[in-house]
């Protein structure tokens, strides 16, 4: 499989094959997430540019990067570059790819790493763009469900809860879980619901779907748990956010009708959405995803670059 040069924008743009390959080779890339020990990018210089702020992200890209022996250039902040005079972004990446075999970029345009990836000539991942697509936080969730979970991806039962509205990070594991034929349910205020495009996608391609406004509808059921915080920052009127913030709260006493094996999972960060009285239970996972980061984005660089292992 081929993914040499390739640029990694969106969970649409890859087929079920494909994840299954980047899964696999994660997997035989963690070992080397905790301690290092390969050179596969020796000499090699990731540039990441980051447009908004961003802690999980941006600092398990760089462990990856430094774990397969790489070198990193780049910055955490629009105010620290020529953006701030007014370099348009197709600028900025024609200059960065000249001092960088690749390029990892989060910004807060929607469709700003698709576009980047149409004037660069090193590949370009998206890590994260606007409400639009973030695929690296797809594979790992998927990854962590493949190693968490006693079930095949297909076989689950997944309920996702909070702003399933702007929540780029569902909107691509609602993609990509299509592919495997999981069973959704989507737990969201009215103002939040899931756009009514990716709805249509998921029942055009043979989705299981439940909407529901109610958690305890979802609950039962439920094998994954994907919570996610309602991002105020997204809102265009404050007054909305604050209509709908504080919606969801789960808690040790909220488990109780739970299945033993079902997952908690959390792209992080959280404010007030899990109590953090359920860190300790036997269902938290949202710690262990933020891991599985690293040897996911391990896998991603590696297979860009065009390195075998």
């Amino acid at each position: 499989m081929i993914f040499g040069r390739r640029h990694i924008i969106s969970t649409k743009d890859f087929s079920r094959e494909e994840i299954d390959f980047i899964l696999d080779r994660a997997e035989r890339l963690e070992p080397y997430a905790r301690k290092g020990g390969l050179d596969l990018l020796k000499d090699k210089v990731v540039a990441t540019l980051f447009f908004e702020p961003s802690t999980r992200t941006r600092l398990s890209f760089d462990t990856a990067i430094k774990r397969l022996g790489g070198d990193t250039i780049g910055f955490d902040s629009a105010e620290s570059t020529s953006v701030v005079k007014g370099e348009t972004l197709s600028d900025t990446i024609r200059i960065i790819e000249s001092y960088a075999d690749a390029i990892v970029i989060r910004h807060p345009r929607e469709g700003a790493a698709r576009m980047a990836s149409e004037v660069s000539s090193v590949p370009v991942i998206n890590a994260g763009d606007g409400a639009g697509h973030h695929p690296t936080q797809t594979l790992l969730d998927l990854y962590t469900m493949r190693k968490e979970c006693r079930k095949p991806l297909g076989d689950l039962n997944v309920a996702i809860v909070g702003d399933l509205r702007y929540g780029r990070t569902v909107h691509s594991l609602a993609y990509a879980l299509s592919l495997y034929g999981a069973s959704l349910s989507l737990v969201s205020p009215e103002p939040l619901r899931m756009p009514e495009s990716i709805i249509n996608y998921l029942r055009k391609h043979g989705v299981t779907l439940v909407e529901t406004p109610r958690i305890e509808d979802a609950l039962g059921q439920a094998d994954v748990l994907y919570m996610t915080r309602i991002q105020k920052e997204r809102f265009p009127d404050p007054s909305e956010y604050l209509r709908v913030a504080g919606s969801y709260r789960i808690t040790p006493d909220t488990l109780e009708s739970v299945g033993n094996d079902m997952i908690i999972m959390h792209p992080l960060p959280r404010v007030n959405e899990i109590d953090p009285g359920v860190d300790s239970t036997r269902h938290a996972r949202y710690f262990q995803q933020a891991f599985y980061g690293v040897p996911i984005r391990m896998a991603v660089l590696s297979l860009v670059m065009g390195k075998e292992i």
